[in-house]
């Protein structure tokens, strides 16, 4: 007899599973799904540059593994090589391995490796959730689990937004690394628009994100359940969620919304299309009529607690959460069964479900005219209005998101083939940048895919993904809708999150893309099995197959996850004594052992070769200085774009008097940090002084060189102000980059010195001061001066200026003048 939901495809599944292995399936499933809850809590998994993000990601990736031998433990005699779909499980692994192909260009060793541990977890998910999501119950169980967490993610938001900071930390305190001081880290995300609720992704755009697609998701379960206290529940947190989803601020979540909420009505019959419609409606409705009290409460808890303000927040919540929720209930009591009757006959005509999607996007526009043309929007908080307002293709967010994209066309263009390695636009970034912008993020998850594994990765993982989608959407077509509403979760998520991911960097979030990979694998599971023609294993050679890569796979995961997990914990050790403790050889000790398990750990080595530094200035010891040297150019041959430890080398060498060494190599990197106006400044200022010295000791040719790569910098400067002039004008500068009144004293003395005086005069003028009681102001008068005199020429006002500040400037600029060069 075949599964009323799943059809054929369950039916096949259902028998190869075991009653004997029930227990294991389902501790299976119950560990994924208390996984997934401490995974929500753990700063989101983000993707590891800093220390404290390292071991939520190894535990991660051990947890995943320990699962996933769980499941080979269940499943082994059930594998087969025969279907589409389960060559998909083989599929999956190449996405790992073009990171492990890309580590051969790796602009950071260290971001690469974790990715390669991320990219093997999900894989590890997509194939245990193929199998699981098979099984009638389980799929139940998870896609409710999935809804749950959703649920509670946002009331700890909520939490937060209206001030109950403190409570909401001991709720998670005792598991999450997120929780410092007993608060949330950044559940309320604090920018130049005021407050924005994050609640555990630290970061707007990311929840609004995984709301917008748990608000599909609430619409649809809802729709679908057929149990009172369910439909009750889906209804209650719609407007909990739109809430949620306006108080983030998030000008791309709502720009995207109306776009994923498209494409989803085109997969529905036009009875459950208007019932989506009545029941966006009557939350948004609802959630408008409480915004502005909320949105006004919350600011002032955030600052002042106050219990009974609290208090009457939750009150004017939950009365509208449960009006919208019965109306809902009501609507899809009595109302949604005769809709579906009358509307039965039109679902069967052809093309029927375009008409309502189509006339959604008329209704798009009139009311994005509405609420951004007239005063409409005043009846929003003035933040979100604000942020409506602004909402156009010359406001500088779009502008810069433009630049990145740009730039990682540029990143691309120089590791086309297999890329740069995981991480490679946080490393790299500041090379290719078009202005001194600060984003380790390309907030475009595909062109930072891109540019991290290259065209042979890019290709290999869309080619995956959209294969997954175009059976996943071919079998719904094909089913009844009964069948369809089996796995369509898993669809609302992973279509939502990348449709999303477009404009930013959703993904780069450890929690978020197991979410995606989860949705991945709930589609693959729907898939029709239809036969592969050529390749074609039976069970004994499937298991043969994938049991020796997997089994390969699983030891050498295990293995490098426990000894990373060691790692962290001698660098954080390290790291802790380094701040509490004098005694070198207790904090020396955790890092290296850190470090005799990942050589070239960042934080490890550029703190180890601090204290080698510190004892080389305290004794004197060659030992001392050479330890750290050769730590350091072993950490650039891994971490090659490492400003932290080339700025460390360059102080080193500069202590032991290396100024050669230490301005070589401040040269040959001016070129990865081509906006880092300090950098410039102190390659200049080195430029002259060793110029200078070199002038001194008759060594004219090294004083031309070092004078050449000196005015060469002053003009990449002069350039870079010039270009930064030619920015769109909403778009913003980023860091200050200019032309400072050293970098101009130090480029004048040296055209000076090598007696380009028009040159000199010319660049020394610009840097001329109203205050000339600063010293580098008034030595660039004395200099600029000096040189007119050389040219027989003089600023009457300016020399009469200085001399009123004293007399002796006279004399100074005369001996200027008459140095012979």
């Amino acid at each position: 007899m075949s599964n009323p939901v799943y059809g054929k495809q369950i039916k096949s599944s259902s028998k190869a599973t075991p009653h004997s292995a029930s227990t294991l399936l389902w501790s299976l499933s119950i560990g994924l799904i208390l996984f997934l809850l401490w995974s929500a809590f753990q700063v989101a998994l983000f993707n590891g540059q800093l220390l404290q993000f390292e071991a939520p990601i190894y535990w991660a990736v051990a947890i995943t593994t320990l699962l996933f031998i769980l499941w080979v433990g269940i499943y082994f005699k059930q594998m087969k090589l025969e279907t589409q779909q389960d060559w998909l499980k083989v599929a999956v692994i190449l996405l790992p391995l073009t990171y492990v192909l890309s580590l051969i260009n790796a602009a950071s060793e260290y971001l690469a490796t974790n990715m390669i541990l991320i990219q093997s977890l999900y894989a590890m998910i997509f194939v245990m959730m193929i199998y699981l999501l098979q099984n009638n119950k389980i799929n139940f169980i998870i896609q409710s689990s999935l809804i749950g967490i959703a649920y509670v993610i946002v009331g700890f938001g909520l939490l937060n937004w209206l001030g109950a900071f403190n409570f909401a930390g001991k709720l998670i305190g005792w598991f999450s690394a997120g929780v410092i001081n007993g608060v949330y880290n950044q559940a309320i995300w604090n920018d130049s628009n005021g407050a924005r609720l994050a609640s555990v992704f630290q970061y707007p755009n990311t929840y609004a994100a995984f709301l917008m697609a748990f608000l599909f998701i609430s619409i649809f379960s809802m729709i679908r359940s057929k149990r009172l206290y369910t439909q009750l529940l889906h209804g209650f947190m719609l407007v909990p969620i739109i809430l949620s989803l306006l108080l983030t601020l998030s000008r791309t979540g709502l720009v995207m919304l109306p776009i994923v909420f498209f494409i989803l009505l085109l997969l529905l019959k036009p009875a459950k299309q208007i019932l989506w419609f009545i029941y966006s409606g009557v939350s948004a409705i609802g959630t408008l009529l409480v915004l502005n009290p909320i949105n006004t409460a919350g600011l002032e808890l955030q600052k002042q607690f106050t219990g009974s303000l609290a208090a009457k927040s939750w009150l004017i919540l939950i009365v509208a959460s449960l009006v919208v929720a019965f109306l809902c209930l009501v609507n899809q009591r009595f109302v949604a069964p005769k809709l579906e009757g009358k509307l039965q006959s039109w679902s069967s005509r052809k093309a029927s479900s375009l008409w309502i999607p189509l006339g959604s996007v008329a209704l798009t526009v009139v009311v994005a005219a509405l609420l951004l043309g007239t005063n409409v929007r005043n009846i929003l908080p003035d933040s979100i209005s604000t942020r409506l307002e602004n909402i156009n293709f010359q406001q500088h967010s779009v502008l810069e998101r433009i630049t990145f994209y740009k730039d990682a066309a540029k990143l691309f263009t120089d590791y086309p083939v297999i890329g740069a390695g995981g991480g490679a636009w946080t490393a790299l970034y500041e090379k290719y940048q078009n202005n001194p912008y600060v984003s380790s993020q390309a907030h475009n998850f595909f062109m930072q895919y891109l540019v991290e594994v290259g065209l042979i990765g890019f290709l290999i993982f869309m080619a995956f993904i959209i294969y997954v989608f175009y059976q996943y959407i071919r079998s719904y077509v094909l089913r009844n809708e009964e069948e369809r509403e089996s796995h369509f979760v898993y669809f609302i998520v992973s279509m939502s999150i990348l449709v999303l991911s477009l404009l930013d960097f959703n993904m780069s979030y450890v929690f978020i893309g197991m979410l995606v990979f989860i949705g991945l694998g709930g589609m693959a599971a729907a898939m029709e099995p239809q036969p592969t023609r050529h390749l074609k294993m039976g069970g004994v050679a499937a298991r043969g197959v994938y049991s020796t890569v997997a089994g390969i796979a699983i030891i050498v995961l295990l293995i490098v996850s426990v000894r990373l997990l060691q790692a962290n914990h001698y660098a954080i050790e390290g790291n802790e004594l380094a701040s509490s403790s004098q005694d070198f050889q207790q904090i020396k000790a955790p890092l290296d052992k850190d470090l005799s398990i990942r050589s070239t750990h960042p934080d490890s080595l550029m703190l180890l070769a601090s204290l080698y530094q510190q004892g080389y200035t305290q004794t004197n010891d060659e030992q001392f200085y050479t330890a750290a040297v050769q730590l350091l150019q072993r950490g650039l041959e891994a971490e090659p774009f490492n400003k932290g430890m080339v700025r460390q080398l360059i102080g080193i060498y500069e202590l032991k008097g290396e100024n050669d060494q230490a301005y070589t190599l401040r040269k040959e990197y001016a070129s990865n940090y081509i906006w880092d106006m300090n950098w410039y400044e102190q390659l200049i200022s080195r430029s002259f002084d060793l110029g200078y010295q070199a002038l001194r000791q008759g060594d004219t040719t090294k004083k031309n060189a070092y004078f050449t790569s000196g005015i060469a910098a002053y003009q990449h400067v002069v350039d870079g102000v010039e270009h930064l002039k030619t920015l769109p004008k909403g778009q913003l500068q980023g860091q200050p980059f200019q032309i400072t009144p050293t970098m101009i004293l130090n480029a004048g003395k040296m055209k000076y010195m090598s007696n380009d005086l028009p040159g000199a005069t010319a660049l020394l003028k610009t840097g001329i001061a109203e205050d000339l009681t600063d010293a580098t102001n008034r030595e660039i008068a004395r200099w600029y001066l000096a040189s007119l005199e050389r040219e027989y020429k003089l600023d009457e006002a300016l020399y009469n200026k200085l001399i009123a500040i004293s007399s002796s400037e006279a004399d100074e600029i005369k001996r200027i003048a008459k140095l012979n060069f």
